[in-house]
C-alpha cells in the first residue's frame, strides 16, 4: 500500500432505513432533503453522502449530536448496518461488494469493535472473555491464552485475569473490552461512543490510555462521541456530522478558526482554547539566541538589546540546550553558556498544548523554547505571545456569517 494512501476511504455512503430505500434514494439523488424524504416515503434517512478518509495509525473521531449519524456510520464500515449506496474501501477492498462468508473473515482479520456497554460474559473470567472472539475463530487454546493474557497487560489489567466482570470497576471492565478487541490483533479498531458510560475522571484515564495505546500499537482507530472534550482528548482529525451528513471536516483548531457554518460555530463557542491552540501556532521568533560556546559577556549584551527575560541556548545543530538569566550572565565573563544553564527544561513540544505552556510559565519561567520531535529550536513563547495567541483565536471563533 503506498504511504500516502488513506487506510479507510468512505465515499458517497448512504443509509435509507425503510422496506423499500429506492424512491427514497432517488429523491435525495434530485435534491431532497431527509424532511422532504420522510413525508413522501416514510423513510427515514440515517446517513446522505458521507465521505471521507482515515490515515494509516490515526485517530478519527466522528462525532455530532444524538440522531446525527454517527454510529450508523461507523457501523456502515464493517457492515454491521448494510449502506444503501456509497463505498468503503479497506485498502484495496470494497467492503461493501464482500459476500457474507468473505465479510465474515474480513471482519475477523480486519476490524476490532468497542462499544460503549461493555457486554463481557458475568460467568466467564476475564482471561476467557478476552480469549471469545479467538475461541470463536477455532484459535488452539494454549494459544488463545497466551494471546489473550498478553491484551491484559497491554491495557494495564496483569493479575485479574482469574477474576469476574463483577469483580472489576466500570473502568476496568471497559478495559477488559478494549483487551477482547486487541487480542484478535485487528488492523482497525471502530470505537462507539467506548468511553461514555463512565465517570468523567476515569473516562479521562481511558482516553489517555487510548492515545498512548495508539501510539504503541500504530492501531487505525475510528472513535464516535457526541463529546467534543473527548475529541480534543484524543487529538487528530475531527468529522462533525448533523441529519446524516457530514457539515465540517479538520482539527479542533480549524473549527474555533473557521467554523463552516453556525452550527459548528455554536458547537465549539465553548470549547477550551488553551486546549485546542498549540504552542507551534503562539510561538515566534527568537530575539535572544546564542549557540553555546558564546561567552556570557556576549549574550548579556544580546539580552540588553532584545529586552527578552533569558537568553536561549542551543548547540552547533540547533538543538535546545537551555536557557540563562540575567543574572546568571552578571559577572560570568568570558564564561562559555553551556557552563551556565540555568533551565534545561525550560521548553515544550511543537505540537503541545497552550496548557502546557501555560504550565511552563506559571512556575517562574520568563520565557520558554519550542521544540521540534529533536529538540531542535522552532521559536519561543513568553507570557505576552499567550495573550496574543489566545486574542487571535477567540477573535477567529467569534460571531461569523454563516455560509
Amino acid at each position: 500500500m503506498s504511504q500516502n494512501r488513506p487506510r479507510i476511504r468512505v465515499r458517497g455512503l448512504t443509509k435509507i432505513f425503510g422496506d423499500d430505500a429506492g424512491p427514497a434514494l432517488s429523491l435525495l439523488q434530485a435534491g431532497r432533503d431527509r424532511n422532504e424524504v420522510l413525508k413522501a416515503t416514510g423513510a427515514v434517512v440515517g446517513l446522505q453522502d458521507v465521505s471521507f478518509d482515515i490515515a494509516e495509525g490515526e485517530i478519527l473521531v466522528v462525532m455530532g449530536l444524538s440522531g446525527s449519524g454517527k454510529s450508523t456510520c461507523l457501523r456502515c464500515i464493517n457492515r454491521l448496518i448494510e449502506p444503501t449506496a456509497g463505498q468503503v474501501m479497506v485498502d484495496d477492498v470494497d467492503v461493501t461488494t464482500l459476500g457474507e462468508r468473505e465479510l465474515l473473515a474480513f471482519r475477523r482479520t480486519r476490524f476490532g469493535m468497542v462499544f460503549q456497554q461493555f457486554a463481557l460474559f458475568p460467568h466467564r473470567t476475564i482471561q476467557r472473555n478476552v480469549e471469545y472472539g479467538l475461541e470463536v475463530q477455532g484459535v488452539p487454546v494454549a494459544q488463545r491464552r497466551e494471546r489473550a493474557l498478553a491484551a491484559i497487560e497491554t491495557v494495564g489489567l496483569a493479575g485479574w485475569d482469574q477474576h469476574y466482570p463483577a469483580q472489576l470497576s466500570g473502568g476496568m471492565q471497559q478495559r477488559a473490552g478494549l483487551a477482547r478487541a486487541l487480542a484478535l490483533d485487528p488492523d482497525i479498531l471502530l470505537m462507539d461512543e467506548a468511553f461514555s458510560a463512565l465517570d468523567p475522571l476515569i473516562r479521562r484515564d481511558m482516553q489517555q490510555e487510548l492515545v498512548a495505546l495508539q501510539r504503541r500499537l500504530k492501531k487505525t482507530i475510528v472513535f464516535v462521541s457526541h463529546d467534543l472534550d473527548e475529541a480534543i482528548a484524543l487529538g487528530g482529525r475531527i468529522v462533525l456530522m448533523k441529519d446524516g451528513r457530514v457539515v465540517q471536516e479538520g482539527t479542533a483548531a480549524d473549527f474555533l478558526a473557521a467554523p463552516a457554518d453556525e452550527y459548528v460555530r455554536r458547537f465549539v463557542e465553548h470549547i477550551d482554547v488553551l486546549g485546542v491552540v498549540t504552542a507551534g501556532d503562539a510561538m515566534r521568533a527568537p530575539a535572544a539566541v546564542k549557540p553555546w560556546f558564546s561567552t556570557a559577556a556576549a549574550a548579556l549584551a544580546s539580552l540588553t538589546q532584545s529586552g527578552e527575560p533569558v537568553v536561549t541556548v542551543v548547540c552547533q545543530e540547533g538543538r535546545f540546550q537551555g536557557t540563562v538569566d540575567a543574572e546568571t550572565l552578571k559577572g560570568a565573563g568570558e564564561t562559555e553558556l553551556r557552563f551556565l544553564l540555568s533551565d534545561k527544561d525550560a521548553c515544550v513540544p511543537e505540537g503541545a498544548t497552550l496548557n502546557d505552556a501555560v504550565s511552563k510559565l506559571a512556575s517562574g519561567r520568563g520565557e520558554i523554547a519550542v521544540v521540534g520531535s529533536g529538540r531542535e529550536l522552532k521559536g519561543v513563547i513568553a507570557n505576552a505571545d499567550l495573550v496574543a495567541a489566545l486574542a487571535r483565536r477567540r477573535q477567529e471563533a467569534g460571531p461569523q456569517t454563516a455560509h
